[in-house]
């Protein structure tokens, strides 16, 4: 609980303003309107009303100040009870405030964080291989039955009592069997079929439900010819590359890289599954209730900005507003749980963000924010240069909604995960240790750039 006093004659001023306020939209003989002398005022309005509105309107104040000079970390709005002051001299009240808690994550250190290391099998380069030679292959025509994996050229019309059913008319329509693109049963039906045959039949297009009436007439039956694969059609079609060998270890290079950057994507997930595991107390219900508000907020903001109706999308959708919630409660669960752990180890490490770190992320906002506004005047054609914003100002918002702290913290807990990313132990589902430095994706510059830093420069002189 905290207990603050508020100063007479700081608690004038404050009068003062709630005077001024109630004011400005009274209209009082002899004066000009929100111009009368306070004394004027007090007799029409009453001392005691204007007391009342300088507590509503600077308790507020006062108690942000208190929070920030005691470094209290609250949760959620504070139970205010002015104890003194109502009629007369200084103000006081106390706050009850519920508090952040503070928890231990013992093991955070040596936590092991399970991925599937990704792999590239000969069968995979081979599909790469093999699906860059049909590209370059040539339809030749035959006079055979058309089979799986030649490609038919069709005209076909599917209709629905006797009307064309949309996107099912085309002439001279070049068609792999095989896709199952058309139909459940379309691919089947062209199996065996020769150039001249006319089929009719009854099936289900696919994304519909409603059968149609299908018609199609085989023009020709056509073979895709692939080259063979050699070291000298590698050097001529496959740009920076001489032989199979080294085209083949470039694609499994590719692929690896791919699968790795997808594994990459998902690390910060599994770093914080993992970690929330340690944490042993349930988050309090004001976080998980805060998370929750921000997550309905931002869905509100996506429809909107999509030009939806979120209430009339549940309409449709027969969802009701409390169970979409509802259904985000697990991750804000989560997301609460690891807000308390990331402050865990920005204590233990010492990872606390300086000055220096607050002014890099508001200069970075402040340029995210001027480069969206640059592109919006880019894509609304207009000439009008838009308002950009400097640090100073971001600096000020901020400050005005007493939000450094959080800005901070916010920064502290990035610093902790980055840490926990770079020094948790990565395991395959066999339990065999990674490479840290691969799972990362560190370069090689940057693994000597952090080896440099690993050493001491103390011992470096010695």
């Amino acid at each position: 609980m905290l207990s603050v006093e508020i100063d007479e004659a700081d608690f004038s001023r404050d009068i003062d303003a709630a005077l001024s306020k109630i004011g400005r939209d009274l209209r009082l003989p002899g004066f000009r309107q929100g111009k009368a002398p306070r004394k004027v005022l007090e007799a029409r309005i009453g001392l005691e009303a204007a007391r009342g509105q300088a507590l509503q309107d600077s308790i507020p104040q006062y108690l942000a100040r208190a929070v920030r000079e005691n470094d209290v970390d609250i949760i959620a709005t504070p139970e205010i009870e002015v104890t003194g002051g109502h009629l007369n001299g200084p103000v006081t009240f106390t706050a009850t405030c519920e508090v952040r808690p503070v928890v231990t994550v013992p093991g955070y250190a040596g936590l092991r964080v399970e991925i599937d290391a990704p792999t590239v099998s000969d069968t995979d380069i081979d599909d790469v291989v093999t699906a860059e030679l049909r590209r370059q292959g040539t339809l030749t025509d035959v006079s055979r039955p058309a089979g799986v994996g030649d490609f038919v050229v069709v005209d076909l019309v599917g209709s629905r009592g006797g009307e064309p059913v949309a996107g099912l008319a085309v002439d001279d329509w070049s068609y792999e069997i095989g896709k199952k693109w058309v139909s459940p049963e379309f691919d089947d039906k062209l199996t065996g079929a020769s150039a001249g045959a006319e089929l009719t039949f009854t099936d289900t297009p696919n994304g519909t439900e409603e059968p149609a009436d299908f018609v199609v007439k085989v023009t020709s039956v056509q073979e895709l010819v692939v080259p063979d694969l050699t070291d000298e059609w590698v050097a001529a079609n496959v740009e920076g590359f001489d032989t199979i060998a080294a085209w083949k270890e470039s694609v499994a290079e590719r692929m690896t890289d791919a699968r790795w950057n997808q594994v990459r994507n998902s690390l910060v997930e599994k770093v914080t599954d993992a970690l929330v595991e340690l944490v042993s107390v349930d988050a309090p219900e004001s976080m998980v209730s805060a998370d929750l508000q921000r997550r309905v907020q931002n869905v509100v903001r996506q429809f909107a900005s999509q030009g939806m109706d979120l209430e009339q999308w549940l309409q449709a959708t027969g969802q009701e507003p409390a169970t979409l919630i509802e259904s985000f409660r697990p991750a804000s669960l989560k997301a609460a749980k690891v807000d308390l752990a990331l402050r865990a180890v920005v204590e233990a490490e010492g990872l606390h963000a300086d000055d220096n770190d607050v002014e890099r992320e508001l200069a970075g906002i402040a340029d995210r924010s001027n480069d969206d506004a640059i592109r919006q005047q880019m894509m609304s054609g207009s000439k009008k240069k838009p308002k950009l914003i400097t640090v100073d100002q971001v600096r000020a918002a901020y400050q005005a909604n007493d939000a450094l702290v959080d800005l901070a913290a916010e920064i502290s807990k990035s610093k902790a995960l980055d840490w926990l990313v770079h020094n948790v132990t990565f395991v395959d589902p066999s339990g065999a240790t990674l490479d840290s430095d691969t799972v990362v994706g560190l370069s090689a510059a940057d693994q000597d750039l952090q080896h440099d830093n690993d050493h001491d420069p103390d011992e470096a002189d010695s």
